[in-house]
């Protein structure tokens, strides 16, 4: 089974990725990329870790383009992950986190909700540090006793809309695609059904666009129908994943609770324009090629 979207420490996820990969063997997952967001910080800890376990990996990552003030979410596989192009583009990502964050938390200072600053923006003690998102401001949230969940972090505060959003300011979503290319890899769409704009699926294809996630768990069986015919109609290759974080607050309770069907991981590798990048277990016939 293959299981292309799944998150570790490095980002908002709450296994290191050894723990990832355990509980990957365990789900009898043969095939995982980790795509953590705007970092590739666990790539080369989590390759170690499959070739170890005999578990194919891709090289991947989860990119925040916006457009119309919207979060769209770009999936990057089979990419160059030590690129220096990569690094500058991802130390402005997290420069941009950062700022949204203590944006945040000054919104919500000024309608009298105190949290601790300092604990969120340098409280992280994932793989990268640096990293901060709102999930970590919703979980300060709820230990302050402001509210009860993180679900309902991002309903009053933190989500589009709420009393404390903050736009991100990020490239488009053309301009990640075009990242990706340069990168060696191929880029997805992530979640479709979550952007809630599939009149943009089609101009993105324009733009150079690879693959739709369409296997998700949060698409129900007739979304996932809809976007298998959207990509068939647009040449677009398909992709899919769980959306692991081992946070039973934030998606599903195991790796490979949705996976991808072998043919469509077989058609996604023939998309490649030539062979993937190596990666540090690029010597094992492990790596995902």
């Amino acid at each position: 089974m293959i299981d292309l979207h799944l998150h570790t420490t490095a980002s908002d996820g709450r296994s290191s990725p050894e723990d990832l990969v355990r509980a990957s063997l365990a789900a009898r997952l043969h095939t995982i990329a980790v795509t953590d967001h705007d970092t590739v910080a666990a790539l080369d800890r989590a390759a170690a870790a499959c070739d170890a376990a005999g578990i194919a990996w891709v090289p991947g990552i989860e990119i925040t383009a916006i457009r119309d003030e919207v979060d769209v979410h770009i999936l990057g596989y089979f990419i160059d992950h030590r690129a220096p192009r990569l690094t500058d583009f991802l130390d402005e990502q997290i420069a941009d986190r950062r700022r949204r964050v203590r944006e945040m938390i000054d919104r919500l200072a000024e309608i009298g909700i105190s949290i601790d600053a300092r604990a969120v923006l340098d409280g992280h003690r994932g793989v990268d540090p640096r990293w901060v998102g709102r999930p970590m401001l919703a979980r300060a949230l709820v230990r302050a006793g402001h509210v009860r969940t993180p679900r309902e972090a991002f309903d009053l505060y933190l989500g589009e809309g709420g009393a404390a959003w903050v736009a991100r300011r990020a490239p488009s979503p053309a301009d990640v695609v075009s990242l990706i290319h340069d990168l060696g890899g191929l880029a997805s769409l992530a979640h479709p059904g979550l952007v809630g704009h599939d009149e943009w699926i089609a101009p993105m294809a324009a733009d150079g666009l690879d693959a739709l996630e369409v296997f998700y768990s949060d698409h129900s069986p007739e979304m996932t129908a809809g976007y298998l015919g959207v990509a068939s109609g647009l040449g677009l290759g398909i992709t899919g994943g769980s959306d692991y974080h081992g946070d039973p607050t934030h998606g599903p309770d195991r790796p490979g609770a949705v996976t991808l069907p072998e043919e469509m991981f077989t058609d996604l590798k023939k998309r490649l324009p030539a062979a993937p990048a190596p990666g540090p277990a690029s010597s094992s016939t492990r790596t995902a090629q």
